[in-house]
């Protein structure tokens, strides 16, 4: 198969926070696509990993879904275009904040 018909391609990689700052190490088990202190992530994706999103916006972390398969997914919602994005939660997330945007979704 070849990369421009998958739905899913596996990057992770380190990266600065856009939003606090801070370090986020790879993740190692999956892919690391937010920051685990404030949830920001960034709209680089079209879909997962294909880095093919033209807008580079920040997107804000606006709630929180749970699912019987993937645990936690958190929500957020672009600040520059608007388009919502879930990510599944990673293990080293504050789960603290996770549980405050429960009440939101």
């Amino acid at each position: 198969m070849n990369n421009i018909n998958r739905k899913f391609t596996q990057i992770d990689e380190e990266f600065t926070c856009e939003n606090c700052g801070n370090i986020v190490p790879k993740l190692g088990y999956s892919c690391r696509n937010h920051c685990p202190k404030c949830l920001y992530s960034k709209h680089v994706d079209v879909n997962p990993g294909d880095r093919a999103e033209k807008c580079h916006g920040r997107l804000k972390p606006i709630g929180v879904e749970i699912s019987n398969k993937k645990g936690y997914v958190i929500v957020s919602k672009c600040e520059k275009c608007g388009a919502v994005r879930k990510n599944k939660a990673a293990k080293d997330d504050d789960i603290d904040l996770i549980i405050r945007l429960t009440a939101n979704h």
